[in-house]
């Protein structure tokens, strides 16, 4: 299987997983807050900075059907995801190259 063909694949998976199974995730607290319900200290919850971002709480706000809020915050999630680890590996290849032409310009 060639790299480029795995990461596709990858993507494909990753997409297929956010977009559409993300529909079926349980709407149960997540284990912190679960946590919180149980002791008794989920009343100290202080709002925070980003909660009325527009990615907040597993939704796109603006967005009223709850199953495609989460599909399509699921996707600009990997979308984001994905440009961020390519920026990075282009940088390291580069870096790589880099390295490479000059220890052979040492060798000659």
């Amino acid at each position: 299987m060639t790299t480029r063909r795995f990461l596709f694949l990858g993507l494909l998976v990753s997409v297929l997983l956010a977009g559409v199974v993300s529909f079926y995730a349980s709407s149960s607290p997540d284990g912190l807050e679960k946590v919180a319900e149980d002791i008794g200290f989920i009343e100290t919850v202080e709002p925070h900075a980003i909660e009325n971002s527009p990615l907040a709480d597993y939704g796109v706000s603006g967005v009223d059907d709850e199953r495609l809020s989460v599909g399509l915050s699921g996707l600009i999630g990997v979308g984001l995801t994905a440009v961020v680890a390519m920026g990075g590996f282009m940088l390291l290849a580069k870096k790589s190259k880099g390295r490479e032409h000059q220890n052979a310009g040492r060798s000659a």
